[in-house]
């Protein structure tokens, strides 16, 4: 029978073996050099996806990271089966495609959404048509229409954080025009901002954000990181600069624990990140309503 002393004795020990097994869990991945890679991608995309994202749901246009997601698919998927540049040919794709978007929208004066189905579906066909023609599925296109970690690179993650900073630069530069025309797009333009160019700045924003993003995410769910961590920040806050800060630290955290459950559980980086974002909104509803006394209602986005 252990006596006090010998009790007293192994509770340091075996609170200091546990500490050990707890960092060796914490930092085994990272003696990999993909996991590095990926967890840092992940992590700047988080952040870029969730600033970004504030900007898109507030103005009520959430559809379009689905959109331009499955559009610019169209560039990568010719690039993968020609053999050229990923980034140069889905940034070029990326490019046409907004642009295509907001002039249709603006010339033809039809809806955004109607425009953004017609130039995404249309792209997104001819992705499927190039890759039906070439008879295989390469670990290339799995990557770009569901996401992995091993298919992060240094190339990809200079592009990312190019991208990343050129993002958080812009919105520094261009804050309080892109702060007028998400909230009153006609008032915005009746004290003279450019209110078309800044729709189109950000769009091309949003499109090489996820040109970027497509080897770590995937296709198919990139858009509900654009769209989950601002709709959860504005379930606390309703500030617009707190808004940005806490969509952009949700972005990254939940990012960066989603890949580590993906090393653990073995399954897919992008659909364990959004399921972490997910139970981060669900908690955050609770909190939300547990905050307001029972007395809750979600709140509206856009207009």
């Amino acid at each position: 029978m252990p006596t006090p002393g010998s009790v007293q004795w192994m509770c340091p020990r075996i609170a200091l073996a546990f500490n050990r097994y707890s960092m060796d869990i914490l930092l085994k991945p990272f003696t990999y050099e993909f996991f590095r890679n990926g967890a840092l991608a992940a992590v700047m995309l988080g952040g870029v996806c969730g600033v970004l994202g504030v900007l898109i749901v507030l103005r009520g246009m959430s559809y379009i990271g689905h959109g331009l997601s499955h559009a610019i698919f169209g560039g990568a998927a010719v690039a993968l089966a020609r053999g050229w540049n990923y980034y140069i040919a889905a940034g070029l794709w990326g490019f046409v495609s907004a642009l295509l978007i907001n002039q249709t929208v603006r010339r033809l004066r039809i809806s955004a959404d109607a425009a953004i189905g017609i130039v995404t579906t249309a792209s997104f066909a001819l992705g499927v048509a190039v890759i039906s023609g070439m008879h295989r599925f390469t670990r290339n296109i799995e990557a770009v229409l569901f996401g992995s970690i091993l298919g992060v690179q240094r190339d990809d993650l200079l592009a990312i954080f190019v991208v990343a900073v050129g993002v958080f630069v812009t919105i520094g530069l261009f804050y309080r025009p892109l702060l007028f025309t998400t909230f009153d797009d006609e008032t915005a333009g009746a004290f003279g901002v450019r209110t078309a160019w800044i729709d189109t700045l950000l769009s091309l924003m949003l499109a090489f954000a996820i040109i970027v993003a497509m080897n770590v995410i995937g296709v198919t769910l990139i858009a509900a990181t654009i769209v989950i961590p601002p709709i959860t920040a504005r379930l606390l806050t309703e500030r617009f600069d707190r808004m940005l800060l806490l969509s952009a630290v949700l972005g990254a955290s939940t990012s960066l624990i989603g890949i580590y459950l993906s090393y653990y559980l073995d399954t897919s980086s992008g659909a364990t990140i959004v399921l972490t974002q997910t139970a981060c909104f669900v908690l955050s509803v609770g909190f939300a309503a547990r905050r307001s006394q029972g007395h809750f209602t979600l709140p509206r986005f856009g207009g």
